[in-house]
């Protein structure tokens, strides 16, 4: 196939539309621009069983532990198991737990937004801070983004993930103490850079109302350790279950998604729900060749393991997928950036792309250009709306045009003879001609998949991102990767908690490499010296 242009594939079979796309009650997925033929896809259907993807999916759903390397079960999918159907894990069925914590943010969320929660002064919330990292934050802004629309705006919502002073300094600024709400999410109630954020923010609540008590009605923790949220201050009625069987960039389902349910209702976040469990039953059900999460990871594993593509291109057409890119960078790349096998081996074929990507119309006049006619070949996804949710006159149709118009022309590209036919067209002389003609050529057979949304709301965001959530899964069986664990994280976590020490006593450690001990010694000589 690397020889194959998809122009060649489209005057060949002019069923290829038909053939190669999913119609899902939510959203449209067309895949017919890749380089594949119905051999191509049998192919890469009878690896998908090789793999044993049914039976890793159904190990999934039991509760068993696919999560090798942590011993622990994988059932985001729980969250959203919207019929209620028993789910087990290790002989206990778990959505009773689920249907109980889904409840208590069900009353917290209506205590809230109707004004019963009261800060220390009496004064009813107005506002949210959203005190997390990674997981715990990407997935709940990057949904109040996307669902802003749906909001009424009972209370405002900010987030705080940077430990980086300057963003909780920023968010702080305009609040009043009295009417500020912090959720502070961390599943073991010890990472870094979120507790360094709630410790600034219990300081300046403090400041203002002058006791610890405070604490008490203005924090609620998301947490998998009771005891050091509650030795933080926060009241044990006011703590939300984490389970280590949800992953944190998995865990928006859960009460991580408090931000999401405060800024849109409890009623919407379960539309959000109600989408992913929608999903969620088509990749169980469906027949893996008409299945959409399956078609998404078979054709990453085609497009970079075989085709040697080694990033992908998220490109949503739609403002309130801003934060898309960035949510699925984390998705994709902290599941499955791995190069190790289940057992330990070191893998020996390419694996997963870097994912990057922007919004559409801007990326068009930033980095398109390298998709075109970059040496480099990048697969994209489009992901469009038929629908704005906030309609202006003109402006969907011109942002469709653009859309539809991209993948055709990723796909199509134009040669030189067609170039030289429009410049004589347009009467331009020959020598001029010569001398644009190789640069104005386009090669195309560049591949994109489209994802066609109805129309952005809760139900369809929360399929959305579930379709990405399973895709990564099926990638992980295929490549032989455990998706579930992010050991990669951890490594430059444990060396700034030590490099952290040696910067607040000022003494550096010589068992530095020669590089970092010279750049830690110049940071705390030239901070000497600024503080003199």
């Amino acid at each position: 196939m690397k020889t194959q242009h998809m122009n060649d594939l489209f005057s060949q079979d002019s069923e290829r539309f038909s053939k190669f796309s999913i119609q899902l009650p939510s959203l449209l997925l067309d895949y017919s621009k890749n380089r594949i033929t119905d051999k191509t896809i049998a192919h890469l259907i009878d690896l998908a069983k090789d793999c044993e993807v049914e039976q890793w999916r159904e190990k999934m759903f039991n509760g068993e532990h696919i999560n090798r390397t942590e011993d622990r079960a994988v059932l985001h999918v729980a969250l959203r198991n919207r019929d209620k159907k028993p789910i087990m894990l290790d002989g206990k069925n778990i959505t009773p737990d689920v249907e109980k914590a889904l409840a208590k943010m069900h009353a917290f969320t209506e205590q809230v937004r109707q004004g019963k929660w009261l800060g220390y002064s009496g004064k009813r919330i107005t506002d949210i801070v959203n005190i997390g990292v990674g997981g715990s934050n990407l997935g709940p802004q990057m949904v109040t983004e996307a669902l802003k629309h749906y909001s009424d705006h009972s209370v405002q919502v900010h987030y705080v993930s940077n430990v980086d002073g300057t963003q909780i300094a920023e968010v702080l600024r305009p609040l009043n103490p009295e009417r500020v709400l912090f959720i502070v999410s961390s599943k073991t109630f010890t990472t870094t850079e979120t507790m360094t954020n709630a410790m600034t923010a219990v300081n300046w609540l403090t400041s203002s109302s002058f006791s610890k008590k405070s604490v008490a009605k203005h924090f609620v923790a998301v947490s998998a350790n009771k005891e050091n949220a509650m030795a933080f201050g926060i009241d044990e009625d006011n703590i939300f279950d984490m389970w280590d069987w949800v992953g944190g960039r998995f865990s928006l389902w859960s009460a991580i998604g408090l931000p999401i349910a405060l800024d849109i209702g409890f009623e919407k976040f379960l539309e959000v729900l109600d989408g992913a469990h929608e999903i969620d039953e088509h990749f169980c059900q469906t027949p893996l060749e008409q299945n959409a999460p399956v078609i998404l990871a078979l054709l990453s594993v085609w497009n970079c393991t075989f085709l040697g593509a080694q990033s992908q291109a998220i490109l949503p057409y739609d403002q309130h997928l801003h934060m898309l890119s960035a949510y699925m960078q984390q998705a994709e790349m902290e599941s499955n950036g791995k190069s190790v096998t289940w057992d330990g081996e070191e893998i020996d074929y390419p694996t997963v792309p870097s994912i990057w990507g922007e919004l559409g119309i801007n990326g068009q006049h930033a980095f398109y250009q390298y998709l075109h006619q970059s040496n480099n070949v990048v697969p994209a996804d489009f992901i469009g709306s038929v629908e704005s949710v906030t309609p202006v006159q003109g402006h969907h149709e011109t942002l469709m045009a653009n859309f539809f118009a991209q993948t055709e022309a990723l796909m199509s590209g134009v040669n030189e003879q067609q170039v030289r036919d429009d410049l004589a067209a347009r009467g331009h002389p020959k020598s001029y001609i010569d001398k644009v003609a190789p640069h104005k050529v386009h090669k195309g057979n560049r591949p994109t998949n489209t994802l066609l949304m109805k129309r952005i709301s809760p139900k369809s965001l929360g399929s959305l991102i579930a379709l990405y959530e399973q895709k990564i899964f099926v990638q992980g069986i295929v490549l032989q990767i455990c998706s579930f664990d992010q050991w990669g994280v951890e490594l430059g976590k444990g060396l700034a908690n030590e490099i952290v020490k040696e910067l607040s006593t000022n003494t550096i450690k010589e068992t530095h490499d020669s590089s970092t001990k010279g750049l830690l010694k110049y940071y705390c000589s030239s901070r000497a010296a600024s503080d003199n």
